[in-house]
């Protein structure tokens, strides 16, 4: 088989190469926006290769994708299913490296560690406006409880938070266990001292931050985001920021990141829409704005987790994209 494989690092090559001796294989440094291998059978993706009608329409021989992550929104599932091509993905290979992720973006904010640790490189031992804040007894609002989640939860309770919850598929058997209570989003909006989001993205949850909500948050709010971009509105995260009603965020993933990554794609007649542009400034402000700590969609990127993603995806492979399917 034909294996086109795109945006991996050369240790993730070699292990393909090993795994994987048995197909045809093309590596491809780019996104697929940049190249198609339109004879390839399969395609192995990371969340930059958008996969659109497109895309397929130009790859006849196509049997199956795997992406190298939990999330497909830059997948046209649709579409695929239309062709019979069957999508597979990871589904679990990061549940507590997500989650430690999210907590040491919550550490790093409530003791001031980025601008100590800058303080200090600078020649200064002083500690003048560096007070932080414990997070031991503050409610902390998990909004998704699958396993990245659940993690959380667990987390959140060796820290002796208070935990509330929020699923449109609430897993009520969990609730003693895990020491934890499910509530509506208004009021886990209204009661949370920290809300950390660990939801899919999907036409549900889009925007699931946005101007409408401030309204309803509890002033001073910490934002944690390292589930997908498109769950908070750049532009909603910015006002809540100066109007005081968000105190701080930790972001892993935000809104255009896939532009703010490359710009030289702003150049392209595609791109060049307002509101587009507008996400963009937006989210370059944000990166810069003191009460903001941003990752570059590192929350997975640990060892385990990175070895965990290869050898289920080799299984994807294996079975003919038969294994975690979602369409």
């Amino acid at each position: 088989m034909k294996i086109a494989l795109y945006e991996c690092a050369d240790w993730e090559k070699e292990y393909f190469q090993e795994h994987l001796s048995d197909h045809e294989l093309v590596f491809v440094d780019q996104s697929i926006t940049h190249c198609v291998i339109e004879d390839a059978q399969a395609l192995i993706i990371f969340i930059y290769s958008e996969i659109t009608q497109d895309i397929l329409n130009r790859m006849p021989q196509l049997e199956f994708v795997a992406t190298r992550s939990t999330g497909y929104n830059h997948i046209d599932i649709a579409a695929c299913s239309q062709r019979g091509i069957r999508v597979c993905t990871v589904p679990y290979y990061g549940q507590n490296t997500v989650a430690e992720h999210a907590f040491a973006l919550l550490l790093a904010m409530s003791r001031k560690i980025v601008p100590s640790a800058n303080r200090v490189k600078a020649g200064s031992f002083d500690y003048a406006g560096l007070v932080g804040f414990d997070i031991k007894g503050k409610t902390i609002g998990i909004i998704g409880t699958g396993h990245i989640g659940q993690h959380a939860i667990r987390m959140a309770n060796g820290f002796d938070m208070n935990v509330l919850a929020y699923d449109p598929f609430p897993k009520y058997e969990l609730c003693n266990s895990l020491s934890f209570r499910y509530v509506g989003l208004e009021e886990l909006f209204s009661s949370s001292d920290i809300i950390s989001l660990h939801c899919p993205y999907n036409e549900h949850t889009h925007h699931l931050i946005n101007e409408t909500v401030l309204d309803t948050l509890k002033k001073g709010v910490v934002l944690i985001n390292t589930a997908r971009g498109g769950l908070v509105s750049n532009s909603a995260l910015l006002k809540g920021l100066q109007q005081g009603i968000i105190s701080q965020a930790g972001i892993d993933v935000l809104e255009e990141e896939e532009h703010l990554r490359d710009e030289n794609g702003i150049l392209t007649e595609e791109f060049a829409r307002y509101d587009h542009l507008h996400e963009l400034l937006v989210g370059h402000t944000l990166i810069h704005h003191p009460h903001v700590l941003v990752t570059p969609h590192n929350a997975f990127n640990s060892t385990e987790a990175l070895t965990r993603i290869l050898a289920t995806t080799v299984e994807n492979v294996r079975s003919n994209g038969f294994s975690n399917t979602v369409s």
